[in-house]
């Protein structure tokens, strides 16, 4: 008879991460309802207001990589209580700007550094040491917050109708900054064995028995249980691949669709409720989209991605055909379907990334593919705003995201791990 399993810690570590990305992200994803109040008070063009948001994905990528190392080599708890004080005093700040300097510095700089101190790359390299063979789940509940933290532009936008932009920054950024950071200390612990534990709340025993497995995993095929290191990664032809999905998917296709969705509905005749209400419809989409990307653990990543790619691009041809309000069901659609499938497609590419790269050096691994989304992020939602101001429409913007969701297409079937395995990190104290 096997002695009854106590409840394993490593899901109030996941539950505290969740709400961390879930309010470091709102503080970001909610840029697409504050843009259009800010280019109406201060009528500047679409391009250079859509530049406050192209600095923020710049400078969050360019810190991830040191990002990456922080959580490599010092506590956690520390690392993300920091990044979150640091996010909402930077957001907090923006009610107090009135030119354009002062946007990209608070929003642009201060908030992404916090962030990028907070966000994705020290979260799933913490969890990573905790959850072994539940990855799929892991990414689909972090994306899951990056989902919901879309449904705070719905009462981001009620806060900006009822008392403006400047107070909803205010209420925002004071959110983040009181709450998160205790939650952090007092909760997270870096490794399973701070709390006597095994990965994934196995036993000893089991746990000895996975050891014995991934010994003669290793003795029977070394090169598929390689603890890369940073410098290994950027030797590796699939890393680079990885490097310009990154681009692709993540920081052209993922970027252009967040920060400019809400101008998306208002120029095919919605509302700003209306619009700010799809979103929240995409967001929640989208965080059920990666729950669903956890059955990747069963079914295989390459089973998921390429019906999620396909989805993608068949839905984006909606955006092409949403001209005026005769047609009030093409946006639910958009958001409803495109939203899931990118979520479960986001799901399944970071738990490849973790499948193959995961070691001691998996932080600075992700912190380096989070620059090559910064890449694009940092371009497309500038560009998007130009090519509205040149051409006074979306259409330009449109193809831009169906050619980056071929190039991802082509080069993700030439990266999918299939049998890779991961390595196994033994516990720490």
């Amino acid at each position: 008879m096997k002695p009854t399993r106590m409840f394993f810690y490593g899901y109030v570590v996941l539950a505290i991460c969740f709400g961390a990305m879930v309010a470091g992200y709102m503080c970001r994803n909610t840029f697409s309802v504050f843009y259009p109040a800010i280019v109406e008070e201060f009528a500047w063009s679409r391009s250079n207001t859509a530049l406050i948001y192209s600095i923020n994905i710049l400078v969050y990528g360019m810190v991830a990589p040191f990002a990456g190392r922080l959580a490599d080599r010092f506590r956690p708890r520390y690392v993300l209580a920091t990044g979150a004080f640091v996010t909402g005093l930077g957001i907090t700040l923006c009610s107090l700007a009135s030119e354009r300097w002062q946007f990209y510095l608070l929003y642009g700089v201060i908030s992404a550094i916090g962030f990028s101190i907070a966000g994705w790359v020290p979260v799933a390299t913490l969890l990573t040491n905790w959850f072994m063979r539940r990855r799929g789940l892991v990414f689909g509940v972090l994306g899951a917050g990056f989902g919901l933290s879309i449904v705070g532009a719905f009462a981001a936008q009620y806060a900006i109708l009822s008392l403006g932009w400047r107070t909803a920054y205010v209420i925002m950024g004071l959110f983040v900054a009181v709450i998160i950071p205790p939650a952090c200390i007092h909760v997270i612990r870096r490794y399973p064995a701070d709390m006597g534990l095994y990965p994934d709340g196995v036993s000893a025993t089991e746990w000895l028995e996975q050891e014995a497995r991934a010994a003669e995993i290793r003795a029977a095929s070394p090169a598929s249980v390689r603890d890369w290191t940073l410098r290994d990664a950027l030797k590796a032809r699939r890393f680079w691949l990885l490097f310009l999905i990154w681009i692709c998917t993540m920081g052209i296709t993922e970027q252009v669709v967040i920060s400019q969705q809400v101008f998306f509905y208002l120029d095919a005749g919605c509302s700003p409720r209306t619009a700010a209400t799809f979103y929240a419809i995409f967001g929640l989409s989208m965080a059920a989209g990666n729950l669903f990307g956890s059955f990747s653990d069963r079914v295989g990543r390459e089973h998921l991605s390429m019906p999620s790619f396909l989805l993608c691009l068949a839905l984006t041809g909606l955006l092409f055909l949403m001209r005026d309000a005769t047609t009030p069901w093409l946006p639910f659609l958009f958001a409803l379907g495109f939203g899931f499938s990118f979520g479960a497609l986001s799901c399944v590419l970071n738990a490849t990334v973790a499948d193959i790269f995961h070691g001691a050096h998996y932080g600075s691994i992700a912190g380096m593919l989070v620059f090559g989304f910064a890449i694009g992020g940092c371009i497309s939602p500038w560009l998007s705003g130009l090519l509205y101001d040149l051409s006074g429409g979306h259409t330009y913007t449109y193809s831009l995201i169906v050619v980056a969701q071929l190039a991802s297409i082509i080069m993700y079937r030439q990266v999918v791990p299939k049998k890779v395995r991961a390595v196994r990190q033994p516990p720490v104290s």
